[in-house]
């Protein structure tokens, strides 16, 4: 199984102009922050802006050390051409480019293999280390985990690749995932979180039984946690009321402690063993440094007790 260097992994969604356009050479700074940070895990997807993700990923790792670094990519959307698109942006999706590409659903052993072989043309790399089926739940969860996992299996056993997993936000496809006794990897996406403890209940358990490793994303809950202000979406949406009140109940006593709430919430899925990294996403070079020394700070344990006494957290 593939070492994932930890704990923190650089989410690449934004280099895939996530919400708004970033030009090349700033997706190039945020990189180039990221590896000056001891950042070598990268986290990306065909998903993310329609294959530019890892199109400047892979420029950007062209100029390092292949051993150096992990890559982790996804499968399970094929991106087929689609010129009908090319004037229009994919804000369906959530992403600014155009949308010259449709994604086709396609877990079937040809699928992943085409999917992987796509990324890698993408990417200018001869393997990636890690590959997830990415959001199976949205498609058709059954069939594409009975299709997709020994597919992705049969390309650890060649070689191909050195570990597998599923990424999902779906507590429901993680749990089921696990069970299938096959991943390497679980990436839990929102679940795992100050704000939303849900992967406690059977996904956790079940890496914990079966020595599954877990990538905790979207610690930030898609922006609600990334500042002390509580300014961002809630998953991908405006934060509900009773949701934004826990926010600011809990950062209200991280604050008594001396901590902000963004580096509670990177730290916090860390405590549990099962966890290896948390992958947090950036939109400028300022971001990344910011997040790592926040990683690197340290957090009192009487934090976590207070947060749980008052009902906040449940671990």
């Amino acid at each position: 199984m593939a070492e994932v260097p930890g704990p923190f992994a650089l989410g690449a969604a934004n280099l895939g102009n996530l919400y708004a356009p970033m030009s090349d050479e700033q997706a190039h700074a945020v990189l180039e922050a990221a590896w000056d940070s001891g950042i070598r895990h990268f986290d990306t997807a065909p998903h993310y802006g329609l294959g530019l993700s890892e199109r400047r990923l892979g420029a950007f790792l062209a100029g390092k050390p292949r051993a150096e670094f992990v890559v982790s990519t996804k499968v399970g959307r094929l991106l087929v051409p689609d010129p009908d698109g090319a004037n229009r942006l994919d804000e369906a999706n959530h992403f600014a480019v155009p949308a010259d590409h449709r994604r086709v659903w396609d877990f079937s052993g040809d699928g992943v293999r085409r999917s992987l072989g796509d990324s890698l043309t993408r990417l200018g790399l001869d393997s990636v280390d890690i590959v997830y089926l990415h959001d199976p739940e949205e498609h058709d969860l059954g069939p594409a985990l009975a299709s997709g996992l020994p597919a992705l299996a049969a390309l650890r056993d060649e070689g191909a690749v050195q570990a597998i997993g599923v990424g999902s936000k779906s507590v429901a496809a993680l749990a089921a995932a696990a069970r299938t006794g096959t991943v390497d990897l679980l990436m839990v996406a929102g679940r795992f979180t100050l704000l939303d403890q849900s992967a406690l209940d059977d996904v956790l358990p079940e890496c914990h039984a079966r020595s599954i490793g877990v990538a905790v994303a979207s610690v930030f809950n898609s922006g609600l946690l990334a500042t002390p202000e509580l300014a961002g979406r809630y998953e991908y949406a405006t934060a509900p009321p009773d949701v934004l009140d826990t926010a600011r109940e809990i950062a209200a006593i991280c604050a008594e402690f001396g901590v902000d709430l963004p580096t509670a919430a990177l730290h916090f899925p860390l405590r549990d063993p099962a966890v290896r990294a948390v992958v947090a996403g950036a939109a400028t070079p300022a971001e990344v440094r910011q997040n790592a020394r926040r990683l690197a700070a340290a957090v009192p344990a009487d934090l976590w007790t207070t947060l749980r006494d008052k009902g906040l957290i449940r671990t």
